[in-house]
């Protein structure tokens, strides 16, 4: 499969992002934001994982079978993350061990 001067271009840009992406996630991970780690660290890794489905699988240019198999993966993603994140924020915290 060749590519054109613009489809390198995608992936480079893309690339640079993913680094900045990976900077960003060693400074938040640098930082105690305190109950919001969970939540920056999973909205990172979710614009990453978007980065590279959109580009280097080259979801744009699939079916629409393989576009609505990606959204309702994604769409299950997010019930996940919901579900995991309510739990997470309703919890009492400190649990304190054996008491």
């Amino acid at each position: 499969m060749t590519h054109s001067r613009q489809g390198v271009a995608v992936f480079f840009v893309a690339f640079f992002a993913l680094i900045a992406l990976l900077a960003l996630t060693v400074e938040a991970a640098r930082h105690d934001l305190g109950r919001w780690n969970f939540a920056v660290a999973t909205m990172i890794a979710a614009i990453k994982a978007v980065l590279i489905v959109f580009c280097f699988m080259q979801i744009r240019r699939s079916d629409q079978i393989t576009k609505l198999v990606v959204c309702a993966g994604f769409f299950w993603l997010a019930i996940l993350f919901t579900l995991s994140l309510a739990d997470y924020w309703t919890r009492a915290w400190p649990l304190i061990p054996g008491g």
